[in-house]
């Protein structure tokens, strides 16, 4: 999905970069920044790539870079949180938002949090996932655990950018559990990619002591909490006691042991539809969006193709249209017919312009 790349100032001069995608006509949608971000890459990472499709389905849906990561400023000297809630606060103004939801998934949860219970004005619909409210040295820590946090710590610190991926893999073992070679290749090549390893481990260190108890209370907004039963990165404990703190939330529990879930997998699924429940349901969509509802088996390429088609375009109109070679447009229209299950173009022209598509201007 095609994505616009921009630039804000935080209230310390870092500039922070946000991308804006989606074409659905619902409630601007936010994605607070967690650890290991870089808007290129995991665009097209197919671990983070199905949850930024989904969440542009049906909104207009806007993410950012942690500071110190992807294309934000590479190097800052403050990396604590409230440097992060003010980063947020940054993206909401320059992108022109007073109402929205906020997802918050990982690290981006208590961030969340903190914006929601600090601007009850603006936030509608608040979504988190794999959350926590209180980093890991809030707990009551015996010394060996300590030492080992510290030990982790520093060989972020170190071994995050060389070339053996063996240091990247203790985080991809504990985010993707599940996962199988390819997929933590994906992981371990973004989080190379996303920043250093200094600034991941100040990130980290920020991470855990955070605690945002008290700020969890004070959200008054709808709150939908979901996690992983089995979750190896942050228990569902945490994910539990996060519901329990934010007034009337809704906690949906996953059998599944990923922090990060991977399209394909039922609790995939489940998310999704948990997801539209929550956001979706009630919000009008724009007949893109809408035939991307009916026919969700689709890509949004091949949504855009069988939008064209039912304009009356035909393969050399649609290539120079979306900038594709013919092969590529004949490809995509095979594929779409084996998915909608027709034979021919009459009748795609049909299906489509049930669905709303080739109804409208194009822009």
């Amino acid at each position: 999905m095609r994505q616009h790349i921009q630039f804000c100032t935080s209230a310390d001069g870092t500039r922070i970069a946000y991308a804006t995608m989606g074409m659905g006509s619902g409630p601007p949608l936010v994605r607070a920044a967690s650890w290991m971000t870089h808007l290129e890459h995991d665009a097209i990472n197919p671990i983070t790539a199905p949850y930024w499709e989904e969440f542009a389905r049906a909104h207009t849906f806007i993410r950012y870079d942690l500071r110190g990561h992807g294309l934000s400023d590479r190097n800052v000297d403050d990396m604590s949180f409230a440097a992060w809630v003010k980063d947020l606060e940054a993206v909401i103004n320059a992108a022109g938002l007073e109402k929205f939801s906020l997802v918050g998934m990982s690290a981006g949860s208590p961030l969340s949090i903190a914006y929601a219970a600090h601007h009850p004005e603006q936030v509608q619909k608040l979504m988190l996932h794999g959350a926590f409210v209180k980093g890991i040295r809030v707990h009551n820590l015996r010394p060996e655990q300590v030492e080992q946090i510290d030990a982790v710590n520093h060989l972020v610190e170190v071994g995050w950018g060389t070339k053996n991926a063996a240091f990247r893999q203790i985080f991809s073992s504990l985010l993707i559990p599940s996962g199988n070679p390819d997929q933590w290749k994906w992981w371990n090549e973004l989080q190379r990619e996303s920043s250093s390893g200094v600034a991941a481990a100040a990130a980290l260190r920020t991470m855990q002591c955070i605690d945002v108890r008290d700020l969890a209370s004070k959200v008054m907004c709808p709150t939908l909490v979901t996690h992983s039963t089995g979750d190896t990165s942050v228990p569902f404990t945490e994910g539990r006691l996060t519901a329990s703190l934010i007034p009337h939330a809704k906690l949906v529990a996953f059998d599944d042991r990923n922090h990060i879930l991977i399209k394909g997998d039922p609790a995939w699924d489940q998310f999704v539809e948990e997801f539209r429940k929550f956001f979706v349901a009630d919000a009008p969509l724009n007949p893109r969006a809408a035939a991307q509802a009916a026919f969700p088996q689709l890509s949004a390429r091949e949504t855009e193709v069988l939008d064209l088609i039912a304009r009356g375009m035909d393969n050399d109109q649609i290539a120079a249209r979306l900038e594709l070679s013919p092969k590529t447009v004949r490809n995509h229209i095979t594929s779409i017919f084996a998915k909608l299950e027709i034979y021919t173009r009459s009748k795609a022209v049909v299906i489509a312009r049930e669905a709303g598509l080739g109804l409208t201007p194009i822009r």
